[in-house]
């Protein structure tokens, strides 16, 4: 279905439409009528519906011009377009949330490649060369990072996969790829001294709430959106981390999605309130109620269970915690942070204060303790020192000179 509205430019309507290509990319025309605004609305309104009109017939000749020059024999069909079909397929297989990842790569990537590259490079005649060159072609000439890569070989290897269950191929070019190194990745971490910088910068800015779910409880972005005042209990001092809020972006535009449930089953996990956030909670909600007062009908309802709600209650959008907060940061003249590095910083300062690494895994909500480990064996460094100091206490040098401590 095309939409469309009218919109007026410079004194004159201008028929704006609204619809997906056969590409499944977002298409946003605009034209002048020619029509003066003033008294011609309904002549407007008649034009807007003829281009709607034409445009659905247009975009109805493309389907059947498809259809009809549609190879008979599956393993005829072309590569780029097997991609599609196998996203167009996935799409009612999978999380809304994994879908758009899958568009991303898929859609404006890996089609794109092979449309340029291999216009006529058929499903049965792709060869790991191809893929190979695809990947190289990404890293170098568009600077792709490494663990990019890999996620678009995961998707490549995925339909292809599909391609050899349905005997549309022999075999998996994909399992003979070279895969590039995975890049371990590491967080920057804020020492005590920074984290109360930052809580001095961010006093009073609506990025204040997130600084300290994150710094301080270790809470992902999706958790600290997602918080809902059901999960504050005040009366057994708890807050309990059970919905996430996460944002996509799907068809060019981006969506909320709301989850009642975590990343995974490990992140359900409950904490315990403590006095200064307890305080904090109080006046965001006395100061929401009195926004509710003010704005009258203008206010929000639709997310009055969430915490994290700006001054008419709209939610606060995840991306604007991860844009807003650098800037910022910036602004007052400390070092460049990420807004996820605030849970790093968590689980750094919970570990220099003797929290073991089991302890941090449940604390941050992570599935096994390797995940933990993987991430912050950095942390464990202070230990490595303790060993370091016991094996040269018992040199025999130690007879003759007292060993110096040994510090990093």
């Amino acid at each position: 279905m095309v939409a469309g509205h009218l919109r007026e430019k410079r004194g004159y309507y201008h028929i704006v439409l609204s619809y997906t290509d056969e590409n499944g990319k977002r298409q946003t025309p605009s034209k002048t009528t020619g029509l003066p605004v003033k008294g011609n609305k309904k002549r407007a309104e008649a034009m807007l519906r003829e281009a709607q009109r034409s445009m659905e017939d247009e975009l109805k000749r493309r389907a059947e011009e498809r259809t009809s020059t549609k190879p008979t024999d599956p393993s005829d069909i072309l590569f780029s377009q097997f991609m599609l079909d196998w996203l167009d397929m996935m799409k009612n297989s999978v999380e809304v949330t994994t879908y758009a990842s899958y568009a991303l790569g898929i859609q404006n990537r890996i089609v794109p490649y092979f449309q340029t590259h291999h216009p006529n490079l058929h499903l049965r005649d792709v060869t790991p060369k191809h893929i190979q060159d695809y990947y190289t072609y990404e890293m170098k000439e568009n600077g792709v990072s490494a663990n990019t890569v890999i996620h678009r070989h995961a998707n490549i290897r995925k339909a292809l996969q599909y391609a050899f269950k349905t005997e549309l191929i022999a075999s998996n070019p994909a399992d003979k790829i070279e895969r590039p190194k995975k890049i371990k990745f590491e967080g920057s971490i804020c020492n005590a001294a920074e984290l109360a910088q930052l809580f001095e910068i961010v006093k009073g800015d609506p990025v204040e709430l997130g600084v300290i779910l994150a710094a301080f409880y270790g809470l992902r972005r999706s958790e600290i959106v997602g918080l809902k005042w059901s999960a504050i209990d005040f009366e057994r001092k708890t807050i309990t981390i059970r919905h996430i809020v996460t944002e996509l972006s799907l068809d060019g535009k981006y969506q909320m999605i709301e989850k009642d449930r975590t990343k995974t089953k490990s992140s359900y996990r409950t904490l315990p309130l403590v006095p200064p956030f307890e305080e904090l909670l109080i006046r965001l909600k006395e100061q929401q109620e009195a926004n509710r007062k003010l704005c009258g009908k203008s206010y929000c309802e639709k997310y009055h269970e969430y915490v994290y709600v700006n001054q008419i209650g709209e939610l606060v959008k995840p991306r604007y915690l991860t844009q807003h907060f650098p800037a910022l940061v910036q602004k007052n003249g400390m070092r460049k942070i990420r807004f996820h590095d605030l849970r790093h910083s968590c689980a750094s300062l919970l570990f220099a204060n003797g929290v073991s690494m089991k302890e941090i895994q449940e604390w941050l909500g992570h599935s096994n303790i390797s995940t933990t480990a993987n991430i912050y064996t950095h942390l464990d460094f202070n230990s490595k020192i303790a060993c370091a100091n016991a094996i040269q206490s018992v040199f025999p040098a130690q007879a003759q000179h007292e060993p110096s401590a040994f510090v990093p």
